[in-house]
């Protein structure tokens, strides 16, 4: 019996050792974590709003009511996560970055920042969370003319559709090969930036 406790206090130690160390490295870590994951919201801003000078909250912005607006839009899997208004130098507002969470990529959420200006041009979108198949899915971040996403580049808002047999109108997305859910997943998040930019604005839905 007295081996039975000694053992089970020795467990008990070890436990609340690990415990304590597991907290001690989350509490070193959260903060340098959090800055980074900030720092890469903020790039990506700046790559589909590169005309503005800085970048504002949005006065009044809720995720869950914007993101029930996309849903009863018919984006159910999608999350509009924030909004923040894209500024000139004079703090005019010349835009807005829609970040958006899809969660009906292949291998998971997909994260992005689509930027739209005000006259309802889509500038890009910056992806900052992804897990795709490695030459397949993931090619849904890589930039530069050809790319998958270079075709929602300069792009009117609106709302787009995937095809596998070449894109034969504006609205119209060609799929990266062998990767067609990824696409669907992204054009499906871009879709649904499209609408709540739309509703910020008053245009249709």
């Amino acid at each position: 019996m007295n081996k039975l406790v000694k053992d089970a206090l020795i467990l008990t130690c070890i436990t609340v050792i690990a415990g304590f160390a597991l907290g001690l490295v989350y509490e070193i870590t959260k903060a340098p974590i959090a800055k980074a994951e900030a720092d890469a919201l903020q790039k990506a801003y700046q790559t589909v709003f590169a005309d503005a000078a800085s970048f504002a909250d949005m006065d009044g912005f809720d995720s869950q009511s914007a993101t029930q607006l996309v849903a009863d839009a018919g984006y159910t899997n999608e999350t509009i996560d924030n909004c923040v208004e894209a500024l000139d130098a004079s703090g005019n507002v010349l835009g807005y970055v829609i970040t958006v969470t899809t969660s009906a990529g292949y291998g998971g959420d997909i994260t992005f920042s689509i930027g739209i200006t005000n006259d309802g041009v889509i500038n890009a979108y910056s992806i900052t969370s992804i897990s795709e198949t490695a030459g397949l899915g993931m090619k849904a971040r890589d930039t530069g003319d050809g790319t998958f996403s270079s075709q929602f580049n300069s792009r009117a808002a609106e709302i787009f559709t995937v095809t596998k047999t070449g894109a034969k109108d504006t609205s119209e997305i060609d799929a990266i090969s062998a990767a067609t859910i990824t696409s669907n997943a992204v054009t499906g998040g871009v879709n649904a930036g499209v609408t709540y930019f739309n509703s910020l604005v008053g245009g249709a839905e």
